[in-house]
């Protein structure tokens, strides 16, 4: 006897040709992973034969063949007419009589026991569907908050019918699928009351540099829809692997998304949207504990199917508890070999007209298409920059076309950036505004490859792109470590040939994530209305200025810290000169005005001054708690500009006041050898440091009194003159005859190729260099 449904418990993977990819991953879930903890919603699936029947049923099997023979894929008019026709067809058929019956007795089962009307979603899940290397994201239609049996099955029909979306059809002839191939099958599962609660998508790798040693988790208010749409702007976390596998504090970043609207049920049935309160705006959509649940739940499913995947899940707003919908293979980065890098980059600098969120790490130039209904689809031709407020899949049939992808609206996991990733070509989404300030025909170039955010810059610019083979680096005589500011593109960075991170730099996550100066947020009193109400829109989420200080830093360093685990990452100290902590918001308050802050109130002066001691304490508690709490004992504490010995003894004895002790779990305290002084007494200062690291910078403009910032004499600054060099050479001999660590992380290694292979004849253990120059450098050194 012919089967017309089957319980998601009774599937698993090795029956996707009768339940689909969707159903049969639920099912695989179901019953494999109830011992791991991983929590899915119950209920059934009908089967590819019902659906088989139900064409033959109709005699509808030979009619939508014929529609479907003439249909040319790139004309999206007649595929719209054709599609249109063949859903009418469907919607408008009978369902058999054994398939109705088994589909009232199911649900029938389905609510036994439950107060009042069950609530149920209806979900495609064709037989092509979540393949490796083929998502069929989004392409058929799912219907939510169905009650009642009569609308169960009236949203059957209507899920076989989108099996034949425009969006549908065009995707399998673009992937080489044979329409009569695939078959759908419907799950109908238990709804989870997300409504008053969360939902959102996780992948267990970054989904932008392949790096596989984070969850990517991404949040908003109620049914997932709007998010994955692009309508909202979600909450966004990472979280550590490893940390989370060691039981430690595992959260490595987190971005709090504007998330102004939801989507909740409506009274009787169906969705609504809704606006979301200012205040649970400004709150992120889940806690630590939850972030951490759904993480560990990712890595189960993740280590059950053996690759990366990507999940979608809800929490429960009544009971709290967190569930998964649906698991697939994630099918871009994880398809890469890593054999070959890629790495885009601008030749020179402009002026971006809108920005966003960056995906696909990618350059794309083309004309500008401003598409503002669907219907206005077929004006985008091949080449175009694609602009529109969103996507969804049924912009499918043209975004193919497109060289890049802009929107106004939209997270790193929307339609359309899914897709682009697909495709291979960069989007930016959530610009805001995209739509209004781009203007057709006019030639962009859409950038993607400079970290978080993505630029859209007017007229075609010039880029180069680069393509390493990473198996084929030569062996060199020094380790080539990198100098990494920016935390959001240390995931790409860290996949460089490289030994490390000699230089992180805190300044960079003070002032270009935390953005206000730490006085002012451990004391607000005396601030102007408006700089307080800035300051409290910066830190929305977070209990106070003090917590959101620690954290943001404490993020920014993990994320380094983990890109490159376990490989050591150098962090330095702030090391701010007293103008630029001026521009800080709140800054001018708590800075003094100095002729020269080049050589004024910096460095290791500050970290034993009065005035900065609570600054200083929050800045090393971010630090400990990178170490301690979440185990990246990969981290090193430098300290830069230490003038005297005396104050190298008493910044040590600073820090070890706030639990930064050298040598415990293992830490080494590395000393900037940036000051004359720092290189003539270099024996005197190593007895309270591990080691230096040469700042070149420093060095050269103290050593031959050249101002760095002054134009007038820089054609004079040069860090391979003999003076300069005399000085390297004490320190690295001083270094080497004590045992001690010695590397450089100023510019002139990156700058000049003939100086690094000096530092290298000198003996210096390390090199650490702008990410831009490692691969010029290291084939330099290799050669030498």
């Amino acid at each position: 006897m012919t089967q017309t449904i089957r319980w998601l418990d009774s599937v698993d993977m090795g029956d996707v040709d009768e339940v689909g990819g969707k159903n049969a991953s639920i099912g695989e879930m179901l019953s494999k992973l109830a011992g791991t903890g991983v929590a899915i919603p119950g209920g059934f699936a009908t089967t590819a034969t019902a659906y088989r029947s139900f064409l033959a049923f109709n005699g509808l099997g030979e009619h939508v063949d014929g529609l479907l023979a003439k249909i040319d894929a790139e004309d999206v008019v007649a595929l719209a007419s054709a599609g249109r026709d063949i859903r009418s067809l469907i919607e408008a058929g009978t369902l058999p009589t054994d398939l109705e019956r088994d589909i009232r007795e199911a649900y029938a089962a389905m609510t036994d026991g439950v107060a009042g009307e069950l609530a149920v979603a209806v979900r495609s899940s064709a037989t092509a569907e979540d393949l490796p290397d083929a998502s069929f994201a989004g392409q058929q239609d799912t219907f939510l908050n169905i009650r009642g049996v009569e609308p169960v099955l009236r949203s059957v029909r209507s899920v076989f019918a989108s099996l034949y979306n425009d969006r549908a059809i065009a995707y399998r002839v673009h992937r080489g699928f044979g329409h009569t191939d695939v078959a759908i099958s419907v799950g109908v599962q238990q709804m989870v009351r997300a409504g008053e609660g969360a939902s959102g998508v996780m992948f267990t790798i970054d989904t932008e540099s392949g790096f596989e040693d984070v969850v990517f988790i991404t949040s908003s208010y109620g049914l997932g829809e709007l998010l994955v749409q692009g309508a909202i702007e979600p909450d966004e976390f990472y979280v550590s692997k490893p940390a989370l596998l060691a039981g430690r504090h595992a959260i490595l970043r987190r971005r709090l998304g504007e998330k102004r609207e939801k989507m909740t049920f409506g009274d009787e049935a169906g969705v609504v949207t809704v606006a979301v309160p200012p205040k649970a705006q400004a709150t992120f959509s889940l806690n630590d504990g939850e972030v951490s649940e759904l993480a560990r739940q990712a890595v189960a499913i993740e280590e059950h199917y053996g690759r990366a995947m990507d999940i979608e899940w809800a929490k429960d707003g009544v009971d709290g508890s967190l569930y998964i919908l649906q698991a697939r293979p994630e099918t871009v980065r994880s398809r890469s070999t890593g054999r070959t890098l890629e790495r885009f980059s601008l030749r020179t600098a402009a002026t971006a007209i809108v920005t966003g969120r960056s995906v696909g790490q990618r350059i794309g130039v083309g004309p500008v298409r401003v598409v503002r209904h669907p219907d206005e689809m077929h004006r985008v031709q091949e080449g175009d920059v694609l602009v529109a407020d969103m996507t969804d899949p049924n912009w499918e049939p043209v975004m193919q076309r497109a060289a890049a992808i802009v929107t106004d609206r939209g997270g790193r996991t929307c339609h359309a950036a899914i897709i682009a990733r697909e495709l291979g070509i960069p989007a930016v989404v959530g610009t805001g505004d995209a739509t209004s300030r781009l203007v057709d025909d006019i030639k962009v170039t859409v950038s993607c490859a400079e970290g978080d955010t993505g630029f859209v810059y007017e007229g075609a610019l010039d880029f180069d792109v680069l393509r390493i083979e990473l198996d084929a680096m030569p062996p060199v005589p020094v380790k080539v470590m990198m100098n990494v500011a920016n935390p959001d593109r240390a995931f790409a960075f860290s996949r460089l040939p490289n030994h490390g991170v000699g230089l992180a730099r805190v300044e960079f996550i003070i002032n270009n994530v935390i953005g206000v100066h730490p006085r002012a947020l451990l004391a607000p009193t005396g601030l102007a209305d408006d700089v307080r109400q800035e300051i409290d829109r910066r830190i929305a989420g977070y209990a106070d200025g003090r917590t959101f200080f620690v954290e943001k830093l404490k993020e920014g360093v993990a994320t380094i810290a983990a890109a490159f685990a376990p490989k050591p990452v150098i962090v330095r100290l702030s090391d701010f000169k007293s103008n630029e902590y001026a521009h800080l918001l709140g800054g001018e308050l708590f800075e003094p005005v100095e002729e020269n802050p080049m050589i004024g109130f910096r460095g290791a002066s500050r970290y034993v001054a009065a005035e900065f001691a609570e600054a200083f304490a929050i800045e090393c508690e971010a630090l400990r708690a990178v170490r301690d709490d979440m185990g990246f004992t990969n981290v090193e504490i430098m300290v830069p500009f230490v003038r005297t010995v005396a104050q190298a003894e008493s910044v040590v004895a600073a820090l070890s006041g706030h639990g930064i002790e050298r040598g415990r779990n293992g830490l080494r305290l590395i000393m900037m050898c940036e000051i004359p002084s720092n290189a003539i007494l270099a024996e005197e200062f190593l007895q309270h440091f591990d080691g230096f690291s040469i700042g070149s910078n420093d060095l050269t403009q103290l050593t031959l009194a050249l101002d760095r910032d002054s134009g007038l004499v820089a054609d004079l600054f040069d860090e391979r003159d003999p003076a300069v060099k005399a000085l390297i050479s004490l320190a690295i001999n001083a270094c080497r005859t004590h045992g001690k660590y010695i590397g450089i992380c100023g510019q002139g290694p990156s700058d000049h190729p003939d100086f690094a292979t000096w530092l290298a004849a000198e003996g210096i253990d390390s090199i650490s260099l702008n990410p831009d120059s490692v691969l010029e450098t290291w084939l330099a050194l290799a050669d030498s």
